[in-house]
């Protein structure tokens, strides 16, 4: 699936891939790098740590039809897993502190948001909200059950025109969609920030401590992790940019590695990065990810640690992500 499904180009929904403010990731130290990267294994520590790093966009789904929605290449969550928490903004500043909004599922199960907005007409810093999700059946193969805790922590601009910065701090407390093929858990804290100030061209983002999810396939947790983007809507060829950081531990290792992005990827349209690296670092080793184009990447493979390539991979966006 191509990385630029990150982003949400119609006017509807306007982008994906949330990003946060940094300030966050300095409430805990993230685990210690222990998986030595290898010429042998560069390729799959790569492919996972790219897909980790591309979905924790996703988390920004915790806003659903707040307007933070994401859609990303196969990775940590699915586009569809989260979409529907939170409820839209105008939603939320009708509530009542006594009366909660309970909504009926389309085939089985309810909503309930609950919560305190000290102004019916937008939000304000320090206004909080729940949703609680009790076996929620849309009809589209999925169900959801769990909660998610929202806290505003900043919010300018008009909910009515959605020109706005919004920020929400979210709580996940075991949120679980139930497929037919696949049983996804959330469990964590994320951070979710989207600037719609000067729309078409957005920024978005999420960030957060740490975030649990698990899958069938695999359990994967971000550590002190981010990722932002920007869509200039403005151009028809819809140029985004997107940065990367964290550590991750994922079943799929055989330990903890840490990634960031020294070069900032840069794309247009649906097409995978045309330029940027994306930096994978071991026990005392690392691997680089270079984007040669949109269809090519090389991967650099410092097995020991001296800061001299040892190997490299040359390879494809295609054949990477469907290794």
């Amino acid at each position: 699936m191509n990385l630029a499904r990150l982003s949400v180009l119609s006017a509807a929904i306007m982008i994906a891939a949330c990003g946060g403010s940094s300030d966050q990731l300095g409430a805990g130290q993230p685990p210690t790098t222990t998986f030595a990267i290898t010429s042998a294994n560069a390729t799959d520590v790569t492919r996972v740590a790219w897909e980790a790093a591309i979905a924790s966009g996703d988390f920004g789904d915790l806003g659903g039809s707040l307007g933070l929605s994401a859609t990303a290449p196969d990775g940590l969550a699915k586009a569809s897993v989260l979409q529907k928490a939170g409820g839209s903004l105008v939603t939320v500043t009708q509530l009542d502190p006594v009366q909660p909004i309970v909504t009926p599922c389309l085939s089985d199960g309810i909503v309930t948001i609950t919560g305190d907005v000290a102004d019916p007409l937008t939000l304000t810093v320090g206004d909080t909200f729940r949703t609680v999700y009790e076996l929620c059946d849309d009809g589209a193969g999925e169900v959801i059950d769990g909660s998610i805790d929202f806290t505003v922590r900043e919010f300018t601009g008009d909910v009515l025109t959605s020109l706005y910065r919004l920020s929400l701090d979210a709580v996940v407390t075991n949120l679980q969609v139930v497929s037919a093929t696949d049983t996804i858990t959330n469990h964590g804290d994320v951070t979710v920030t989207l600037d719609t100030m000067d729309a078409p061209s957005i920024f978005a983002g999420v960030s957060g401590t740490s975030m649990t999810v698990d899958s069938n396939a695999s359990s994967e947790t971000l550590s002190a992790y981010s990722s932002s983007q920007t869509v200039d809507g403005k151009l028809q060829t819809f140029p985004f940019t997107l940065t990367m950081f964290g550590t991750l531990d994922s079943t799929q290792l055989a330990g903890i590695v840490r990634y960031s992005t020294p070069v900032t990827f840069v794309g247009e349209g649906i097409d995978y990065p045309s330029s940027g690296a994306l930096l994978i670092e071991g026990d005392n080793s690392s691997a680089r990810l270079t984007a040669v184009d949109n269809i090519n990447v090389t991967i650099e493979i410092d097995s020991n640690g001296d800061g001299v390539v040892d190997a490299t991979i040359d390879t494809t966006w295609a054949a990477l992500t469907t290794s």
